[in-house]
């Protein structure tokens, strides 16, 4: 049960400060995945995805051939997995306004480059753990061990985006 009225609003609050995200693609038709760390560079409200990369890369193409995706983010005590179709999309502009001090040490070039694509994922549903805290986990776990109940995890929902 959510104690959050907008569940997809909790998942947009638990991510937004997080740049570091695991996106995890389909390889190839046998269905292999692979997941690979990525700088989020924009979280939108509607569940929107924004990442950068070159254009020729491994991870381009898994997308062209099949754009489901996964992207999870975690930090002490909130994790978040976005399942979501992606696509690769040559938009200079988007790539200029997503661009930061990382992404023009990552590439060595400029925004409009033709070697710099964008990665839009549209999050279609998303699964939040959103737990109590360390503090509040340990104190959970001592009284599960004098009660002989269950500690409470933490709260843990499935949103529509």
């Amino acid at each position: 049960m959510s104690h959050h009225e907008n569940g997809a609003d909790h998942v947009h609050d638990l991510i937004k400060d997080q740049r570091t995200a695991i996106l995890t693609t389909v390889h190839d038709e046998s269905g292999k995945l692979t997941a690979r760390p990525m700088a989020c560079q924009q979280a939108d409200l509607d569940g929107t995805l924004w990442f950068l990369a070159f254009v020729d890369s491994e991870k381009t193409w898994e997308i062209r051939r099949r754009p489901d995706v996964n992207v999870a983010f975690t930090e002490e005590g909130k994790w978040v997995s976005i399942s979501g179709s992606a696509e690769v999309l040559r938009d200079p502009a988007k790539a200029r306004e997503l661009w930061n001090d990382f992404a023009e040490a990552w590439f060595q070039c400029e925004p409009e480059d033709p070697r710099v694509a964008v990665i839009r994922v549209d999050g279609e549903s998303a699964e939040y753990w959103d737990s109590p805290g360390k503090v509040g986990q340990i104190v959970g776990v001592l009284t599960a061990k004098v009660t002989g109940a269950r500690p409470d995890d933490g709260e843990n929902e499935t949103v529509r985006l």
